[in-house]
């Protein structure tokens, strides 16, 4: 049984979030921008007392979150919101939190957004921005990478890239609900159709669309669920139990531990998809954010 506020949530994304889009991708895109993302007061009154610095350095975008006397130590986020929406502030909730938590400094991509760039173009960010931390003398063993929803696919699509290109990979990382399968292959996006409290089922293939274009969303770079998950360092997943996108994470999970990987998954009760967005309103989304941190902190 979720928290009364996690119940109240629940109900309020119901009623003002979860629809059914029915139009072009375009109009799709501005629809998300306008109803997705925390509020402007909400991203000052999370980020308040850190020191925040926006980047715009050789194609890399973003911004520093860093708590006074933080350790030299990073924390790589990438934000969620269907590869169309949001952005490093949106996200501040989470990366303003997962800053002192952990204590680390927390570099928050901003990357190019669908349908106006399509995929590989937000993948391709998250890997330029990788290797441009490197490129700062920050050691791979000093790095986390922690994302949400398709922020959380394109934590594992960037592990699998990041391998494969043979660069040093970070010490670990964490998801929150990751949308690791773009053609909505798991159980969950049957069983828990209905259940969901932020999305339809014809929902997930809009998203899809705008994102990939003409691209085969099979792709283990569009749709890691489909990749090789040998030779990649410790994650964490956390989602919800009445997510369509709960097999996203259950099925990498399984994938991980079966290749001889480090793997710890956790299954909310009951809970709206990327909670963690609400901390300090809903229990859930502190206790979450306390354990990825502890997590992180296991590791770097």
């Amino acid at each position: 049984m979720p928290s009364l506020p996690g119940r109240f949530f629940n109900a309020a994304n119901r009623l003002f979030i979860r629809r059914r889009y029915g139009m072009d991708e375009y109009a799709l895109a501005r629809r998300a921008r306008r109803i997705w993302g925390s509020p402007r007061f909400w991203q000052w009154l999370h980020s308040r007392g850190l020191n925040v610095k926006t980047v715009n350095e050789n194609g890399v975008r973003g911004e520093w979150l860093e708590a006074e006397n933080a350790e030299p130590k990073t924390l790589f986020y990438i934000h969620g919101g269907g590869f169309v929406c949001c952005s490093a502030r949106t996200h501040r909730p989470i990366t303003a939190t997962l800053a002192r938590e952990t204590g680390f400094r927390v570099f928050s991509l901003k990357y190019r957004l669908a349908p106006e760039d399509r995929f590989p173009a937000a993948l391709d960010d998250a890997f330029e921005a990788y290797r441009w931390l490197l490129g700062q003398n920050i050691a791979a063993a000093k790095i986390a990478l922690a994302g949400d929803s398709a922020g959380g696919g394109l934590v594992l699509a960037l592990l699998l890239r990041l391998r494969d290109a043979k660069l040093p990979l970070p010490a670990c990382a964490a998801c929150f609900s990751p949308w690791a399968d773009l053609l909505g292959t798991g159980e969950s996006n049957r069983v828990n159709a209905a259940r969901d409290a932020m999305f339809y089922p014809e929902n997930t293939q809009e998203f899809a669309r705008a994102y990939l274009g003409g691209a085969a969303a099979d792709n283990p770079y569009a749709s890691p669920v489909f990749g090789d998950f040998k030779d990649l360092p410790p994650v964490l997943f956390h989602v919800g139990s009445t997510e369509m996108l709960l097999d996203d994470s259950r099925r990498i999970h399984q994938k991980i531990l079966a290749g001889g990987g480090a793997s710890e998954l956790e299954i909310y009760e009951d809970i709206f998809h990327c909670w963690q967005m609400a901390v300090g309103l809903v229990p859930e989304a502190r206790d979450s954010l306390a354990k990825a941190a502890r997590f992180i902190r296991r590791y770097v």
